[in-house]
């Protein structure tokens, strides 16, 4: 069911026929979304070259529920649930990678189903994403550990998850992983006009994953690809550095601190 190239090969050094596959994903998913880690030593750099503020980011929590030997993450399945401030919380139950046209008719016609192909500078996966709301007390109850996990996911949220997780472990059994301190901002720079999408992930132990998104229709991928690498470039964005994976980098770190991190406990925002 699924297919993706490997992370180490960048776009432009994709043959013929795994562009062909590319295209194929491309053209039957829902969206597009273009990404980019930036590294550490750009993050001062990018913020002066966007305008970004960080008093008009929105603060984030975000949390991934996980065995301890992260047996969902490497079967492909990610399963999130992230508070937001100023608007109701969500969920999801993520597989990756997919073919799109693989998926059951009444999963890929969802109306909370999403399917996505994430390009980066080094490849590109096809991921599907049964998502859910959950009011942001109810996600805190359930993280520290006095609801039900499966509680602050819909049935068909649960009945997908059901359907692709490993030999089990049910929701309730998973562990917490977590949480992360998440700034976001949106910024829509004028000579450019499109979407920015700029997250600061903030591990305990210091790390910091800065991440610049943009996302499109499947029809336009490449030409607002080309378009914002242009752009970035242009202001002095390293988009060369070596990437950090954010779900990877916060899976490994509390999946290694477990013992202190179950049940979650809230971490105050950084200085």
């Amino acid at each position: 069911m699924a297919t993706t190239t490997s992370r180490k090969k960048r776009l432009v050094e994709l043959s013929g026929e795994e562009l062909g596959k590319l295209f194929g994903l491309i053209g039957a998913s829902d969206s597009v979304e273009l990404k980019v880690t930036v590294p550490a030593s750009a993050h001062q750099g990018t913020i002066a070259a966007l305008g970004l503020d960080p008093l008009d980011a929105q603060i984030r929590q975000v949390f991934f529920l996980d065995t301890p030997d992260l047996r969902l993450n490497k079967a492909g399945i990610a399963v999130r649930a992230r508070r937001i401030q100023g608007r109701t919380g969500d969920t999801v139950v993520k597989l990756r990678p997919v073919v799109p046209d693989q998926l059951p008719e009444d999963v890929r016609h969802s109306a909370s189903m999403n399917v996505e192909v994430d390009m980066m500078p080094g490849g590109y996966v096809c991921s599907a994403s049964m998502k859910g709301k959950a009011p942001n007390d109810e996600i805190r109850v359930a993280m520290r550990g006095e609801r039900p996990l499966r509680k602050i996911f819909s049935k068909e949220q649960r009945s997908f998850y059901a359907a692709h997780a490993p030999d089990g472990p049910s929701l309730d059994e998973l562990s917490v992983l977590g949480p992360i301190f998440v700034l976001k901002e949106v910024v829509v720079p004028k000579d450019f006009g499109r979407k920015i999408v700029a997250e600061l992930w903030l591990l305990p132990d210091g790390t910091r994953i800065a991440e610049l998104s943009t996302k499109c229709p499947p029809g336009e991928a490449f030409d607002v690809g080309i378009q914002t690498r242009a752009y970035l470039q242009d202001r002095g964005i390293d988009l060369e550095g070596e990437s950090q994976t954010k779900t990877k980098a916060s899976l490994e770190f509390f999946a290694s601190h477990l013992p202190a991190a179950t049940p979650a406990e809230e971490p105050a925002p950084p200085s």
